[in-house]
């Protein structure tokens, strides 16, 4: 990958439904080379895919949070599966540090959030949580 292709990345991130014109004029080329260069990084799996990005005014009236996980020892697989299977769960890291995985979650509000939290932290195989409630976002990539 060279500056191009960071460029290119960099402008798909902020609009993954910018037309290929659009990115070219940006980017001051022509439309061929920036389709060539989509093609190669979807080829080469650097694009893996386009996603679809909330409205701000979406992302405002939910509640984030960042859970942080302590998993009994082999157990972080049982683990995975059964947070990967709660839709309010965005995101799944494992960490270094005191916890072992620290999940994203959103919610529509705090019952919710609260009741999604608690369904974590039955888990078998989770040993204890620990959780963040997202004030505010400062930016967004």
């Amino acid at each position: 990958m060279d500056d191009l292709d960071q460029h290119l990345l960099a402008r798909l991130r902020d609009n993954a439904r910018a037309p290929v014109a659009e990115l070219a004029r940006a980017l001051g080329l022509s439309r061929t080379t920036i389709q060539s260069r989509l093609a190669r990084l979807e080829r080469s799996g650097v694009i893996a895919g386009y996603a679809v990005r909330l409205s701000q005014a979406r992302e405002a009236a939910l509640i984030h949070a960042f859970v942080m996980l302590t998993v009994e020892p082999k157990q972080a697989s049982a683990v995975t599966a059964a947070l990967k299977r709660l839709s309010g769960v965005r995101r799944l890291q494992s960490v270094s540090g005191p916890f072992d995985m620290i999940a994203t979650v959103e919610a529509p509000n705090v019952s919710e959030m609260d009741g999604l939290i608690d369904e974590i932290g039955a888990l078998k195989g989770v040993e204890r949580t620990n959780s963040a409630i997202v004030l505010a976002t400062k930016f967004d990539r």
